[in-house]
């Protein structure tokens, strides 16, 4: 009998991770993606217990965690250097069951492409879903340069401006401005050792992590009017953040003016109704981009993936596969957009006498131990996905079984 076929439009870390796991459960699996090559934009990926658990699933948690810099002790800084809250790994570690690592997007890509048959991945491929099809009928259709792909599943993993997700649902109002643009760069490492660190001013924020490889992933947001732009980005940043702490002078030296990137926020603080229409699923930012003042965009959408491929065996029921997905799925990543949202708002905050109570609330908590810093992340970080294991002959035990 033939395998039943699942179109995924879009090669991001969502797109991705739900190929490589229905893969594994048994689907054959196409992954249409419009730019030239694989290579992701972006910067790197902090990831948090609950992406390793489910990346676990499917085999790859323990070689990602090989490849991935540990976050070791660091905290949340003023501009002048002065510590607002120290971070502690081993209380992380105890509290969630591992640490965040940190690993280039491009590795991440790279290790889940090569789980895929060498056909599976089409670049260069523009995709259009012209029909979401119908659960217990018609299959879906994908238009293409080559021609049009009718699907038993296609999965919507097109970003956040998704035309899937226009298909769908095209009464949603979409994405809206959060409020504040970033910067993202990795630069050589500086010659002084430094704590990783995250750094909160007036409406501004830098944050300074090392990766693997030796190399400084850095990132800095800023409130600002949707669409700004500076005609110079690495002089910009050394007007925002050229007087805040070391190592971030140093920092902002280092950076090739070419290899900064720079993107205004955007999240989907309307939630969808339902993350399905038809043989039609959403995963990551086209289903719910969030703020990533939490750092679980990508997280969710690897979760997604997982918790997608749980669901759908390639002999079930199609339409209660589709619904056990969204109800998984759409109050657990629309609590985490609030709860992005609302930090959000913390990191906004521009007037000095409501910057200074925050920092005093920071630093009032942290007085009281790790547990009070880490509580934001209870119910984030501790998730377990599904505990049945894909990947065809692995022995690694998930996290999540340990």
């Amino acid at each position: 009998m033939a395998k039943p076929h699942v179109v995924v439009i879009g090669s991001g870390i969502g797109g991705l991770t739900a190929a490589v796991a229905l893969h594994r459960r048994g689907w054959q699996v196409t992954v249409l993606e419009r730019a030239a090559s694989l290579e992701p934009v972006g910067a790197a990926i902090g990831l948090a217990p609950n992406s390793q658990r489910a990346l676990d699933v499917i085999g790859l948690g323990d070689r990602i965690r090989a490849l991935a810099a540990w976050q070791g002790d660091g905290g949340m800084r003023k501009p002048d250097g002065r510590w607002l809250a120290r971070t502690d790994s081993a209380a992380a570690t105890e509290r969630f069951g591992g640490p965040i690592v940190l690993v280039h997007r491009a590795t991440l890509i790279d290790v889940l492409a090569a789980e895929l048959p060498a056909s599976a991945v089409r670049t260069g491929a523009a995709a259009e879903l012209v029909d979401p099809g119908t659960a217990g009928g018609a299959r879906a259709v994908v238009a293409t340069p080559a021609g049009n792909i009718e699907a038993d599943l296609v999965v919507g993993a097109d970003g956040i401006n998704s035309a899937v997700r226009s298909l769908l649902f095209p009464a949603h109002p979409g994405p809206s401005y959060a409020g504040f643009t970033t910067w993202r760069v990795v630069v050589p490492a500086p010659g002084k050792p430094f704590a990783p660190h995250e750094t909160w001013g007036r409406g501004a924020l830098w944050g300074t992590q090392p990766l693997k490889d030796g190399r400084i992933y850095a990132y800095a947001a800023a409130v600002a009017p949707a669409g700004a732009r500076a005609d110079d980005e690495k002089a910009e940043l050394r007007r925002r953040f050229g007087g805040w702490h070391d190592p971030i002078p140093g920092i902002i030296a280092a950076v090739e003016p070419d290899r900064i990137l720079r993107n205004d926020v955007h999240h989907l603080i309307d939630p969808l109704p339902a993350f399905h229409r038809g043989r039609t699923v959403l995963v990551g930012d086209c289903a719910h981009a969030m703020a990533p003042t939490l750092g679980q965009g990508g997280n969710q959408a690897i979760e997604d993936g997982i918790v997608l491929a749980h669901h759908a065996a390639p002999d079930g029921d199609l339409a209660a596969v589709l619904a056990a997905y969204s109800a998984d799925r759409v109050p657990r990543t629309g609590g985490i957009v609030r709860k992005a949202a609302q930090v959000t708002r913390l990191m906004r905050l521009t007037s000095p006498p409501a910057v200074a109570l925050r920092n005093t609330l920071m630093s009032a908590v942290s007085r009281f131990g790790p547990g009070l810093v880490l509580r934001t992340f209870d119910g984030i970080a501790d998730w377990r996905p599904p505990e049945h294991t894909y990947a065809a002959g692995t022995r690694n035990t998930p996290m999540s079984q340990r």
